[in-house]
């Protein structure tokens, strides 16, 4: 049975790079992405990985605004084991003034019921809303205090290859504590090891 992992934040915390660099850790040189849109409808992608860097990912906020999902398969002792490995649209404190940024926003919450894995990424180079200088925005703790009684959640702390960032996983660890928590670089493919592991030991 293939399990989902699904893999939420605040808008640009490095959801969609950490996706595909995952991808090409394990050893994929092309993916496909099935990329389900709010109103039901789906489609398939077939991408290098360079492709999709330059065509999923971005500066700026939403850049995804549906669910992008991709089957891997990471090695195992005895073989491998599959995983659905999804991105999803940025989560936020605030109501979104654009319908289909919202629209989006609920089809992630939605999916975060159905994951078998959840993966929260918060950016500790600089964790700040726009709309509040609070480390981490309601929605980090409302995720996290929903996850955690899942039992298979972990928090990303990302952009580790930044100044700063040491400081922001500190904060990070204080304000959800008690939490599997791993400091990583998105775009350098750091900490990517232990991520592998803890998908490994939740399918």
């Amino acid at each position: 049975m293939v399990k989902e992992c699904l893999v939420i934040g605040r808008p640009n915390v490095g959801k969609s790079l950490f996706v595909i660099n995952f991808a090409e850790y394990l050893g994929f040189e092309n993916i496909e992405v099935k990329i389900s849109f709010p109103n039901g409808f789906s489609t398939l992608k077939q991408y290098s990985i360079p492709q999709a860097r330059q065509e999923l990912t971005g500066l700026g906020p939403h850049k995804t605004r549906c669910l992008q999902a991709i089957h891997l398969n990471i090695p195992a002792r005895k073989g491998y084991k599959r995983v659905k490995i999804t991105d999803t649209t940025g989560l936020m404190d605030t109501i979104h003034q654009d319908m289909e940024i919202r629209k989006a926003i609920a089809q992630t919450l939605g999916a975060i019921r159905q994951a078998d894995i959840i993966i929260h990424m918060i950016d500790a180079h600089n964790p700040y809303a726009t709309s509040t200088p609070a480390l981490l925005g309601e929605v980090d703790y409302q995720v996290a205090q929903f996850a955690q009684l899942r039992g298979r959640y972990c928090i990303l702390a990302n952009k580790m290859d930044l100044p700063g960032a040491r400081e922001g996983l500190a904060q990070i660890l204080q304000k959800l504590p008690g939490q599997y928590t791993v400091p990583i670089s998105a775009l350098h493919k750091r900490g990517f090891k232990e991520v592998r592991s803890f998908v490994l030991r939740s399918c």
